[in-house]
């Protein structure tokens, strides 16, 4: 249940306070942490100490010492020396381990509920009653980031547990081993710059070269719609793939017309690509032609300003334009015409996309 590395750091300190030399092994007399290089004199003397009815027993130079949880034995504390003195520390060392235990199951128990809650597994009693159990308010607003990381053996999680899971009432988790998943108290007034502003600080705690990205929902008022903001963050994770490759930090409100392509069933794609294009390839127009339709389109439809930062002459540019009105019949200098052609353009972006997950 406890690492072995959080073991190993609690005898550690519990030495350098007290100097008694100590060591846990598990039931089975496996070395987990020890402050001794002697440890394995020792180990001999636990499996009769195990499976006798005693609580604490002195063999040879050692004390021994039972750690239960609920009736359960989980470790055998070991201490040397056979004073009175390191009897006392040796149960207070064992009283550290026991509530290691007990800080350990309650992290489990709510890492557990709260993956049940973003996935929907809990009906609306199960949410109520398990959070006043693991003393979770229900009526805090929160908000769910999740973080697309390279998962690097786990660091990542473990990195931003350490700053954010730190809370009480902040969780940080994962059901999958892509994504690092933060469900965030905030404030009832947070704005979108607001979130930002965390999100861009949650990527600032993973550093420059994690290369990751992040996604979030909306605040939710209660706990039990947590899942409503984290299905929010996943789907704008996975239009961010589609329509704003360069984004880090892509937030589930500010999706646009993106979010509706996404939600649109493949056979109404196909339907509307056939009636704006026609037997027109979408996917075959060259570089440059999406280029000029790009630029065209950032600078708001002015002729004057594309032209001058594509560093093309004018008429160049209008004559582009024309043969893509011969081509397709849709001026793009008429904004209706510019529209649709902007909207075929992500349809047909997203069907490429979708097509590669099939393979």
């Amino acid at each position: 249940m406890i690492s072995n590395q959080i073991l190993q750091n609690t005898i550690e300190g519990l030495k350098a306070i007290t100097k008694v030399d100590l060591g846990v092994l598990d039931p089975d007399g496996r070395v987990l942490a020890t402050t001794f290089k002697d440890i394995d004199a020792s180990t001999s003397y636990a499996s009769p100490f195990v499976k006798s009815q005693a609580e604490s027993q002195m063999v040879s130079n050692f004390q021994f010492f039972k750690i239960f949880d609920e009736y359960q034995l989980e470790y055998v504390l070991v201490a040397r020396g056979t004073t009175e003195e390191i009897t006392m520390i040796g149960r207070i060392a064992c009283l550290e381990v026991s509530n290691l235990i007990v800080a350990y199951k309650e992290r489990f128990d709510k890492d557990n509920f709260v993956k049940n809650l973003l996935l929907d597994n809990l009906l609306l009693v199960d949410i109520y009653n398990r959070a006043k159990k693991l003393h979770i308010d229900n009526q805090i607003p929160r908000v769910v980031f999740l973080v697309e990381t390279k998962y690097r053996e786990g660091n990542d999680m473990e990195l931003l547990r350490s700053v954010f899971g730190a809370r009480n009432k902040d969780f940080v988790t994962a059901v999958d081993e892509k994504n690092v998943i933060i469900v965030k108290e905030v404030e009832n007034n947070e704005s979108l710059d607001d979130l930002r502003k965390i999100a861009t600080s949650i990527l600032d705690v993973l550093g420059p070269d994690s290369n990751a990205r992040i996604a979030y929902g909306s605040v939710v008022p209660e706990l039990k719609e947590v899942s409503k903001s984290y299905k929010e963050a996943r789907t704008a994770l996975d239009v961010a793939k589609i329509f704003f490759e360069e984004e880090r930090v892509i937030a589930y409100a500010s999706l646009g017309i993106g979010r509706l392509i996404y939600q649109l069933p493949m056979s109404l794609c196909k339907m509307f690509i056939k009636e704006i294009f026609g037997k027109i390839n979408a996917n075959e127009f060259d570089q440059e032609t999406l280029m000029t339709i790009n630029k065209f389109f950032e600078n708001n439809l002015n002729v004057s300003e594309t032209s001058r930062q594509l560093y093309i002459h004018r008429n160049t540019l209008v004559y582009r334009l024309d043969k893509l009105q011969k081509i397709t019949g849709l001026d793009l200098r008429v904004f209706e015409d510019a529209i649709t052609f902007k909207i075929a353009l992500m349809v047909v972006k997203y069907m490429k996309y979708m097509d590669s997950l099939e393979y």
